[in-house]
């Protein structure tokens, strides 16, 4: 590689505020070494999460797929992403083959990691382990977690506030209200016959997802960005049908017109309006279902 790199390294999972933070150093960090020709901005991050493979019992829903983590990594300021495989035999390498496997044929002038990064055969490596092994190769930088009031941003709280169905919260950390994203396929079509037509996503185990419950949010084809659509989003397995999929069902206001099967969309989650409710009748499902829909109105400052 003819060009000097800064590197960070970690996982990203939902590229949040801590995240866009440390990029945003990075930046900085690498005009201040090389003025004249900044070095490129080069994050590492793994994919699958690592505690897939170490207990994938454990392992966390992620906040979005790897192609969105790129995608918000470039956005955020990277020139370039590196994705490692995390597998069985990478969990057993030592922090030095890490290091010259890795690290080094990036050319880095400066590595950045935060100041809980560990690597390397049983997270037997530190921040600390990395600027020995770094010494007369390349500097490092160790970074504290970005703090929103008094706790530090990271991608377990985002999940913690998504688990409370609280997204406002979440947004606040991510910098952005959360996204889930999929192709529409065909539901049980009750919405239509109730006059509410939804675009249905299912919820996927490995995927976070915000609590069981209705939200106010926005709809948007992937193939027309420009064009978000105002939804009322339910969430949950639809308790009044017994239903058995937990599945994201988006009903764009006043559209009965629209045809989404098969299309890929993105659905932004703005504020809660209420959890999910078993009814007795279909006449009452469909008042309250009139109520979320002034609600989304009302939440989103529409008409």
């Amino acid at each position: 590689m003819s060009r000097d790199s800064v590197v960070i390294i970690g996982n990203f999972d939902g590229v949040h505020r801590g995240h866009q933070d440390l990029l945003a150093r990075a930046r900085d960090r690498a005009a201040e070494i090389s003025p004249l020709t900044a070095p490129q901005l080069i994050v590492v991050t793994f994919w699958p999460h690592p505690m897939k493979v170490i207990l994938p019992d454990r392992a966390p829903q992620l906040l979005m797929s790897l192609a969105d983590r790129i995608e918000a990594l470039k956005v955020a300021g990277a020139d370039q992403v590196r994705v490692v495989q995390f597998t069985s035999d990478l969990m057993t390498w030592a922090p030095e083959r890490f290091v010259n496997a890795v690290l080094v044929p990036l050319a880095p002038k400066l590595v950045m990691v935060g100041r809980n990064f560990t690597f390397g055969a049983g997270a037997s490596g530190t921040a600390g382990t990395l600027a020995r092994l770094g010494e007369e190769r390349f500097q490092v930088e160790i970074i504290d977690l970005h703090r929103c009031g008094n706790a530090d941003i990271s991608s377990t709280l985002v999940r913690h506030y998504l688990v409370e169905g609280d997204v406002e919260q979440a947004a606040e950390l991510l910098g952005r209200w959360f996204r889930a994203r999929g192709v529409v396929v065909m539901g049980d079509q009750r919405g239509r016959d109730l006059g509410f037509p939804t675009a249905n996503l299912v919820a996927v185990d490995d995927m976070a997802v915000p609590a069981d419950g209705v939200y106010a949010g926005w709809l948007t084809r992937v193939d027309d960005p420009g064009n978000p659509m105002p939804a009322a989003i339910s969430v949950g397995i639809n308790p009044t049908f017994d239903g058995m999929e937990r599945r994201i069902e988006s009903y764009v206001l006043d559209r009965t017109d629209l045809d989404l099967y098969g299309v890929e969309i993105t659905v932004d989650f703005v504020a809660r309006l209420r959890g999910m409710v078993r009814f007795d009748s279909i006449e009452a499902l469909i008042a309250q279902m009139s109520d979320d829909v002034a609600g989304t109105r009302e939440m989103l400052r529409i008409g």
